[in-house]
């Protein structure tokens, strides 16, 4: 049965907290096999023989239902996780000196103008480089935390929901959950 991994954009948000146990428990009464939490930022691992279109649109029915508001929810193979961690955007001169790489997941590839749009936030400090359902966004210097651009502009920008992982999680999955 296949293993994906479902990244939740904001579980834990405007005084709602669910810890990833309960997390785990909810997942489980989806019937989702081998469940797991990955760091507690809203990651699960779970096997299932269901296409991702159809996991992600079930498991944000049941979150919202079950917590009582939306959880976009974004769900990747571990074979599509390891390849948004191998992949390489930008120069290793770049990444050595950034002070920070995440990856923004999309439920769908953007369209050329919307690429277009996206790649036009670009700063002197902010850099982006899209491939397919990924956004990758590296800092060239400071934290992200430090930038004027948001969740909220980049969906407004792209037109559609997106959640965002330190490229070191990526990483730490995709060894964590070889794909098979």
């Amino acid at each position: 049965m296949p293993r994906h991994i479902a990244f939740l954009r904001a579980i834990n948000v405007g005084g709602h907290t669910v810890t990833m146990a309960r997390l785990k428990q909810l997942f489980e009464a989806l019937g989702l096999h081998d469940v797991e939490t990955f760091i507690a930022s809203g990651n699960v691992i779970f096997r299932s023989a269901a296409r991702a279109a159809t996991l992600e649109e079930r498991i944000e029915r049941y979150l919202h239902q079950a917590l009582g508001y939306e959880v976009a929810t974004f769900i990747r193979s571990d074979a599509e996780v390891a390849n948004v961690a191998r992949y390489k955007p930008f120069t290793a001169a770049q990444l050595a000196s950034a002070g920070a790489l995440v990856v923004g997941l999309l439920r769908d590839p953007p369209d050329a103008p919307t690429k277009k749009a996206v790649l036009a936030l670009r700063t002197d400090i902010d850099d982006f480089h899209v491939n397919g359902r990924e956004m990758y966004w590296i800092r060239r210097a400071g934290r992200q935390s430090d930038s004027k651009l948001s969740n909220t502009v980049f969906e407004r920008t792209l037109k559609a929901k997106a959640t965002f992982r330190n490229i070191n999680t990526m990483t730490r999955l995709a060894a964590r959950y070889p794909s098979m």
